[in-house]
């Protein structure tokens, strides 16, 4: 996963100075998508043209764009690119009326991190094209073999750089025929042809000055519009005709991996859509479809006819992405976590009079429940955080429902091709909407006839658009890498689509009844238990120097003690292991001495007697215990002095995993900073895995 952006104004004079700003501020903006490496290409000192020698029908090209590229991350590439622009005379106040940049930051997949495997990747000398690239092709080997064998010569480690040398290898093949002067979009499109996996790109070539090129299939891309005599005229409404057709109107195109790059300069945005190109060019933007089976035939190029699409709205503002009074994102959406399940539940909860029963209103499911409640079984799909999640929501959703549930490791069903039958539902958990391997299983559920529906947070994002029906979570932008206050608001949303799915039988009422309320009331119940954030910086004290940390868990809690060790693994790089307390004594017992801390999690609940007993017989081996437990109930759960007790509210069962993983999340951050760690940029992970 990777983070591609491009500014391009058209019509208004800026200064290379603030192009550069716009630039690194939009990888800012996506650095959580990787952030061990980092580039940017812009033009170069002079705008007059020079004679073209690889085009008999192209008389000039431009000047050789610049290409900036740096191993570390965004700050390291600022730093960088201003040391050279002082050691050149590169003019930062240059001002150009047109200027079109790209810019990169990466999550390494192919060669290390290193300013050569960094992009804009470059077809060779002269920098005829640039790509940035966010996802991963998969016949790059093939590929690379041809061009080698057609006398290029390969720098990087990367699978990118086969798609800038296919490009000039197209370019100059098309104009050696001659019979034709070849378009920027000919040439896209002739690439794509010969690309296999994900990705989502965009080329900037010095044969086609002032121009650029995006296209996608299965990677997020969309692009922003600001049409700046909408400023000048305070103009409230806006016409997709005059946004997105050729005119002289003084404007500024953007296109990014995310909303959160663009918010900050227009709400008006365009999803570009899987086999789309959007060519950005005099001011204009033209959309083309791909179709893989319309190419270059006979030695001309076909021409594809051109797309409208609408533009659309962000819903959200640059308050979302900027940290407030927080120091840290992760800090912050921990914190934000009243507030976002809040809007996770507006509308949706209906309390009725006094003679209507609560009830709970999915828009996006109305249609589909008596066929989910008729499935054969249920299976929840998901990675990592947004697995964790829906194995919290699984016991309410089987007692509710009654029809079974199964859970399914995104990768794992692939790798087993496990079975899934026109009879299941198959509901798709992931908070970006576009992770991977979440794709790839429901691109498999589709083609074995489930029912599929998605669970996001990212409207318009591939799950959602591509699933039959889904809820939104709308937790609100969440930029740190260790997901939060997402994880709590899948888990509210699945609890009420287990409501929904159970209908108003008689013998489920009461249940529903206090699920219905204790929902109304957990936004306060979780203000109450962030009340622990000293405390939890207390103990992240004692532990700093600890290498390991095991958390049981069962029932509901399971998937705590999971997602609790999880967040430790992730930020504070520190062992830490999930372990279901029923399998303590088949292996994990072996660990347990003095040194060792465990946190068990035994809130009020059917296994709470249970998880007493797990209690005793690890304190009896010595073990340096941590129990989360109800309030008032410290004293019950402690069996001695040295054993710590976290008290937190008690809450329907069903819902107490919410309340619950708050400290263990407040416990990892304490720990990261205390460790001297990027809380928001972990090691080597990244928010948004669309790789495989």
């Amino acid at each position: 996963m990777c983070g591609i952006f491009a500014y391009l104004n058209y019509n208004v004079n800026k200064e290379r100075r603030y192009i550069l700003q716009v630039l690194f501020n939009g990888l800012r903006r996506l650095e959580y998508r990787g952030y061990d490496s980092a580039g940017i290409a812009i033009d170069s000192n002079s705008s007059d043209p020079i004679p073209s020698s690889s085009s008999s029908n192209s008389s000039t090209v431009s000047q050789p764009p610049l290409v900036f590229r740096r191993e570390g991350n965004i700050e390291s590439l600022v730093k960088s690119v201003y040391q050279d622009v002082a050691e050149t005379d590169l003019n930062l106040d240059e001002s150009f009326s047109v200027h079109a940049g790209i810019a990169h930051t990466r999550w390494a997949t192919h060669g290390e991190p290193a300013p050569r495997n960094s992009h804009p990747q470059s077809s060779g000398d002269g920098n005829d094209f640039l790509v940035v690239h966010n996802g991963v092709i998969t016949n790059y080997e093939v590929l690379k073999e041809t061009l080698v064998r057609h006398g290029f010569t390969f720098e990087s480690e990367t699978d990118t750089e086969v798609i800038p040398k296919l490009a000039k290898f197209v370019f100059d093949k098309a104009n050696e025929e001659g019979d034709q002067t070849v378009t920027f979009n000919q040439v896209v499109l002739e690439v794509m042809r010969h690309l296999e996996g994900a990705y989502a790109l965009i080329f900037k070539s010095r044969h086609y000055p002032n121009e650029l090129i995006a296209c996608k299939r299965g990677s997020p891309l969309l692009l922003g519009v600001k049409d700046l005599t909408e400023n000048m005229n305070n103009a409230s409404a806006f016409h997709d005709e005059k946004f997105l057709s050729k005119n002289d109107h003084p404007k500024e195109l953007f296109l990014s991996s995310d909303a959160n790059a663009v918010v900050e300069h227009t709400k008006k945005v365009l999803v570009i859509e899987d086999g789309e190109v959007v060519h950005l060019k005099d001011g204009g933007v033209t959309i083309l479809k791909f179709d893989s089976d319309k190419g270059k035939h006979g030695g001309s190029f076909s021409r594809p006819a051109s797309v409208q699409r609408a533009l659309s709205v962000l819903e959200m503002e640059v308050e979302q992405i900027n940290k407030g009074k927080y120091e840290h994102y992760m800090q912050k959406e921990i914190h934000e976590q009243p507030e976002s399940l809040t809007t996770t539940m507006r509308g949706r909860l209906i309390r009725g009079g006094s003679h209507k029963a609560k009830t709970v209103l999915l828009g996006g499911l109305k249609d589909h429940l008596k066929t989910i409640r008729r499935s054969r079984r249920i299976v929840f799909i998901g990675c990592g955080t947004s697995y964790n999640a829906a194995l919290a929501a699984r016991p309410i959703l089987e007692e509710l429902s009654g029809v079974p549930v199964t859970m399914e490791v995104a990768s794992d069903l692939l790798d087993r091709q496990g079975p899934i039958y026109r009879e299941d539902t198959a509901v798709f958990v992931s908070q970006s909407g576009e992770t991977a391997d979440t794709l790839l299983a429901l691109e498999y559920a589709l083609e074995n006839g489930a029912l599929c529906v998605g669970i996001t947070n990212t409207v318009g994002s591939a799950i959602a658009r591509h699933t039959h029906c889904g809820v939104h979570i709308n937790a609100g932008a969440e930029i740190g890498v260790a997901s939060t206050k997402a994880y709590t608001s899948q888990i509210v949303v699945m609890a009420m689509l287990a409501l929904a799915i159970g209908g108003d039988t008689i013998s489920n009422e009461a249940k529903r009844e206090a699920t219905i309320d204790g929902l109304i009331d957990l936004p306060n119940k979780v203000r109450e238990v962030l009340q622990l954030d000293q405390e939890m910086k207390d103990l992240a004290k004692l532990l700093i120097a600890e290498q390991s940390l095991l958390v049981f868990g069962r029932g509901y809690n399971y998937a705590t003690a999971l997602e609790g060790a999880l967040k430790v693994k992730e930020v504070a790089l520190m062992h830490s292991e999930g372990i279901l307390a029923g399998e303590m004594k088949h292996g994990p017992l072996a660990l347990v001495d003095e040194n060792l801390p465990i946190v068990v999690i035994a809130t009020r609940d059917a296994c709470f007697s249970k998880q007493q007993s797990v209690i005793q017989q690890l304190h009896a081996r010595k073990g340096r215990l941590i129990v989360m437990c109800s309030k008032g109930d410290a004293a019950a759960v402690c069996p001695g002095e040295s054993c710590r007790a976290i008290e937190v509210p008690q809450v329907e069962d069903c819902l107490q995993p919410v309340v619950n993983i708050i400290p263990l999340q407040l416990l990892a951050y304490h720990l990261t900073v205390l460790r001297g760690f990027n809380v928001d940029q972990p090691r080597n992970l990244a928010k948004s895995v669309t790789t495989q």
